[in-house]
C-alpha cells in the first residue's frame, strides 16, 4: 500500500443517521429512490438526502450496504451516512460491508442495529488516494455486475414482449386476418400462424389452437421438508434443496444455487424427489408468485408448485404464461394466515395452447435469450466472489493498490 493505514473507529470515518418516516399514503410519484433496509423499494417526488450516499439496514434486513449515486430518501428502517468526514463515499460503502453488524444488534424480538455501537468499531483507514484506488478496483467489478443485471432485464423483456405478441395479443394472426404480412417474422415462422380465429368454450382463440386446463398440459407436483432434527437428511448433503426464501434475491428467473443441501435420504422423503434441471418452480405461498427455471437438479419444500414441462408447453412458455396470468393465479389463492395457491386450484386454470410446431418455434427464439441470462448470472457470481475475496485484502493493506 502506498500510504500508511490509520487505526481509527468507524465513527471517525463516517457519521450514521437514522432515516426518515415516509408512509406509503404520503408518497408522491417521482424519480427519487426510496431506500429501505433491503435496497431501493419505491420512488418519491421529494429528495430526503443529497447523493451520493451510503445506506444500511437499521431494522429488518441487517448487514446489506447500498451505494446510492444520486439523491435519495432513506426510510426510518435504515441508517444513512450523514457525514463522510472527507472520505471517499464509495470506499466507505465497501468499508461498511466488512463491519460485524451482529455485534451491534440488540436482543429484542425484532433485532436492530445501534448506530452508536457501530461508531465505536475499530477499522483501518487508508489515505484518500488509496481509498479512491480501492473503490475503483472494487467498483469496476460491481459496475460489470450491474451491467449484467441490466442486460438480463432487457433480455427478459425481449422474451416477454415476444410472448405477449404471439400468445396474448395474437399479432401475427391479426395481421394475416387483415391481409398484412406479420411484422418481423420470416416466411417459415409466419406460416405457423393461422389467418382466422375460432370460438372455444371459454375464449376466442386462433384457429387450430386449444383451450385446456393447465393441469392437462403439464405435470404439477409439490415438495416437502424432511425432519430438520434428523442429521441423516441434511448433514453433508450434496443435493440442492430450495425454499421460496432462495427466490427473494434472484436477479433473473433462473435458479443457480440454493442455501441448503440435502442428502439422498432426505430426497427420498420428498414425494417429488429430485427435480431435473429446467423445471419451472412457482412459490405457492409466502408469497405467491416467485418464478424461476432451475439451472440445477433440485428438491423443493412445500412452498412451491413445481411445473414439469414438455414439448406441448415448454418451460419458457410456461414461465411467461405464469407471469402474464399471475393475477388469475393469485385470485385462486386461499388461506387466512397467508394466501396459498394449491395444486388443486392451480391445475384448472385454462391455457390457450398453440400447436406444438409453433411452441417449438417460440422455444427456439427465446432459448438463446435465457441461455445468455444464465451465462451473465454465472459471470456475476464469479465477479462477486472475486470482489468479496479482494475486499478484506485491499482494506487491510495485504494487497497494495499502487
Amino acid at each position: 500500500m502506498a500510504g500508511e493505514l490509520s487505526k481509527v473507529t468507524l465513527g471517525d470515518v463516517i457519521t450514521l443517521q437514522r432515516g426518515f418516516d415516509l408512509p406509503s399514503q404520503e408518497r408522491k410519484p417521482g424519480k427519487v429512490p426510496i431506500v429501505s433496509s433491503s435496497g431501493i423499494s419505491d420512488y418519491h417526488s421529494e429528495v430526503g438526502v443529497k447523493g451520493p450516499g451510503v445506506v444500511t439496514g437499521r431494522y429488518g434486513t441487517i448487514g446489506q450496504v447500498f451505494l446510492i449515486k444520486g439523491d435519495y430518501w432513506p426510510l426510518n428502517t435504515t441508517l444513512w451516512v450523514k457525514d463522510f468526514h472527507g472520505n471517499d463515499p464509495q470506499f466507505a460503502s465497501y468499508l461498511l460491508r466488512t463491519v460485524d453488524f451482529r455485534s451491534c444488534s440488540d436482543k429484542s424480538s425484532v433485532p436492530g442495529v445501534n448506530r452508536n455501537d457501530l461508531h465505536q468499531i475499530p477499522v483501518l483507514l487508508p489515505s484518500l488516494a488509496d481509498q479512491k484506488a480501492i473503490a475503483h478496483i472494487l467498483g469496476t467489478l460491481d459496475d460489470k455486475i450491474e451491467l449484467n443485471r441490466r442486460m438480463n432485464a432487457t433480455l427478459e423483456t425481449m422474451a416477454r414482449v415476444l410472448f405477449q405478441s404471439w400468445f396474448v395479443n395474437f399479432d401475427p394472426v391479426r395481421a394475416k386476418l387483415d391481409g398484412r404480412k406479420p411484422a418481423g417474422l420470416d416466411a417459415a415462422t409466419a406460416a405457423l400462424f393461422p389467418s382466422h380465429f375460432q370460438d372455444s368454450t371459454f375464449s376466442h382463440i386462433p384457429q387450430g389452437w386449444t383451450d385446456v386446463p393447465v393441469g392437462e398440459v403439464v405435470e404439477c407436483v409439490g415438495g416437502g421438508t424432511p425432519s430438520t432434527a434428523e442429521p441423516k437428511f441434511w448433514q453433508d448433503g450434496t443435493h440442492h434443496w430450495t425454499t421460496p426464501k432462495d427466490f427473494s434475491s434472484l436477479q433473473a428467473p433462473i435458479l443457480l444455487d440454493t442455501d441448503r443441501k440435502i442428502t439422498d435420504a432426505g430426497v427420498a422423503k420428498i414425494s417429488s424427489g429430485l427435480l431435473p434441471e429446467g423445471t419451472l418452480l412457482m412459490s405457492s405461498r409466502a408469497p405467491v408468485g416467485y418464478l424461476a427455471i432451475t439451472a440445477i437438479p433440485v428438491a423443493i419444500n412445500q412452498g412451491f408448485i413445481a411445473i414439469k414441462c414438455n414439448e406441448r408447453a415448454s418451460n419458457y412458455f410456461m414461465l411467461n404464461w405464469c407471469q402474464t396470468n399471475m393475477a388469475e393465479i393469485e385470485s385462486r389463492a386461499t388461506g387466512t394466515t397467508f394466501a396459498e395457491i394449491s395444486k388443486q386450484n392451480f391445475r384448472p386454470i385454462r391455457v390457450e395452447l398453440p400447436p406444438k410446431e409453433l411452441m417449438a418455434a417460440f422455444t427456439e427464439k427465446v432459448e438463446p435469450l435465457y441461455a445468455q441470462i444464465t451465462a451473465n448470472l454465472h459471470q456475476s457470481r464469479y465477479l462477486a466472489s472475486i470482489r468479496d475475496a479482494l475486499l478484506p485484502k485491499l482494506l487491510s493493506g495485504e494487497i497494495a493498490v499502487n
